[in-house]
């Protein structure tokens, strides 16, 4: 990266928005080579901005996955969506990912609303191409260039790969000319210890159903690095004594699955062992308590 001339090099901000569970996630583990971002079949899965630092020869891009935007309907909700519109602010450049349809989704015309006041130039990703014949998108792209003045439209298939390169290509080319940010070896900025409750949350999202994963916050308590291990120590937090038994399950089956799972992914992330204690603890309504989100680290105190 040092050999590349000052003058040429490309580095910015590119804040990946979408309604929830249109990819986003999914796109930005797929341009970055491996997995940073929560993936699942659920919905607003991802609650913080996570930054995912792209490197190429010549450029340095810093894609921000944001929460899924949607009509909020609790401060945790309120939340998500003020931390999306917020790095739709700060960004250079605005990645919006939605889907095909020929009709835009109410939230797709929110995010719509919020671009233009953000200020930043907008490339539309239209997503899962691989689920519908070539033949329908013309009618879908048209529809989108006449909603919003994007700057490109791609059509790209974050699950295949396809689409991708191209995407990427329009986006280093709208960045600014600038040094790097971060150094070459970085793959985020965010700490160690929010992947891992990342990687907790993600297991308990797949593992159970209905409301479980969107009343669940995981805080690492302890993360003790000794000579050959590390012990980590983690509160499943949950707003009611029936969700902490549904997580535990019937004699501890269901936390010691979550848990077992956790910590292969968590020893595959840190590339050691790991010895992974998990504690359920119900924290009433924290969903809609302010102090609550702030101890766990989803509004700023």
């Amino acid at each position: 990266m040092a050999a590349q001339h000052e003058s040429d090099f490309r580095s910015g901000f590119v804040a990946v928005a979408g309604r929830p569970n249109v990819g986003k996630s999914t796109l930005v583990n797929r341009i970055l080579g491996q997995e940073l971002s929560i993936v699942t079949p659920k919905a607003q899965t991802t609650r913080n901005r996570i930054t995912a630092i792209h490197h190429t020869p010549g450029c340095q891009m810093i894609l921000i996955d944001t929460p899924g935007v949607h009509t909020p309907n609790t401060p945790l909700n309120r939340t998500m969506v003020n931390t999306a519109v917020r790095s739709l602010e700060e960004a250079d450049l605005a990645l919006m990912i939605t889907t095909p349809s020929e009709k835009i989704h109410d939230e797709d015309l929110l995010l719509m609303n919020l671009l233009g006041p953000a200020g930043s130039p907008a490339v539309l990703a239209i997503n899962k191409i691989d689920t519908v014949q070539p033949q329908f998108l013309l009618p879908v792209i048209d529809v989108y260039s006449k909603a919003h003045s994007f700057r490109e439209i791609v059509p790209i298939s974050a699950l295949t790969g396809a689409g991708v390169d191209e995407l990427v290509e329009v986006l280093v080319k709208m960045l600014p000319v600038s040094p790097p940010l971060f150094p070459e070896d970085d793959v985020s900025d965010m700490p160690v210890r929010f992947f891992v409750a990342e990687i907790i949350r993600e297991m308990v999202t797949k593992m159970t159903g209905e409301e479980i994963p969107y009343k669940t916050a995981v805080v690492v308590e302890a993360f003790k690095e000794r000579p050959s291990s590390v012990l980590i120590q983690a509160d499943i937090h949950t707003e009611r004594d029936s969700q902490k038994k549904i997580l535990i399950g019937k004699g501890g089956q269901m936390i010691k699955k979550i848990g077992t799972a956790a910590r292969h992914k968590i020893e595959a992330f840190l590339g050691q062992p790991v010895r992974l204690e998990l504690f359920v603890k119900v924290s009433p309504h924290w969903t809609r308590d302010a102090r609550k989100l702030a101890e766990f680290g989803y509004l700023k105190q």
